[in-house]
């Protein structure tokens, strides 16, 4: 079923637009919580917290892209959840993940740091768009999708220490563009 449809079927308050969002996208989300989590029980419950969660944003709002609406609920109830275990226990390859963007990128809790992180999200946007597709997927798979460097180079057919150096590579080139657009770092 296409996309348009699922969300029809969300805004007629359908119950089928669960089960038709599950199959088509279950895997997807399932991954990027289990990227973030590392832990499958928890993995299965963000995905069933993410369509309880679409449910109830979808109406009023109207997805233009399903896929990255789900994603984006997924990520941040995957990351909630990670914030509330993470006293107990490390995902230190996570840990690993947010301290490689730390430097560059950060998120904030007054008017004006949300501002600038939303400034500071069009310019990412900018920025991966001068990008070549390989490099734009490779960055995204590890910093939205939470892909480890071994699955990214296993995908590709690159060594990890290729995957290494190009994503050490964008950070900097990140970094410098980022600089020169103003924004504090």
């Amino acid at each position: 079923m296409d996309d348009k449809k699922i969300i029809d079927l969300y805004f007629n308050r359908d119950e089928s637009a669960i089960p038709e969002t599950s199959s088509k996208y279950g895997r997807l989300i399932n991954s990027i919580a289990y990227n973030i989590l590392k832990n499958i029980t928890d993995s299965e419950e963000c995905e069933n917290d993410t369509y309880y969660a679409a449910w109830n944003q979808i109406p009023p709002q109207k997805p233009r892209c399903l896929p990255a609406f789900l994603g984006r609920i997924t990520r941040n109830i995957a990351l909630n959840k990670y914030d509330y275990y993470s006293a107990a226990m490390r995902n230190r390859e996570f840990e690993t993940e947010l301290s490689e963007l730390e430097n560059i990128l950060s998120g904030g809790e007054t008017p004006e740091e949300k501002y600038e992180a939303r400034e500071v999200a069009e310019f990412l946007s900018h920025f991966l768009k001068t990008k070549s597709l390989t490099k734009r997927v490779i960055f995204v798979k590890r910093y939205w999708y939470s892909d480890s460097i071994s699955k990214i180079a296993k995908d590709y057919k690159f060594s990890e220490s290729k995957v290494k150096s190009i994503l050490m590579r964008l950070r900097n080139e990140l970094k410098i563009y980022l600089e020169r657009q103003g924004i504090r770092l």
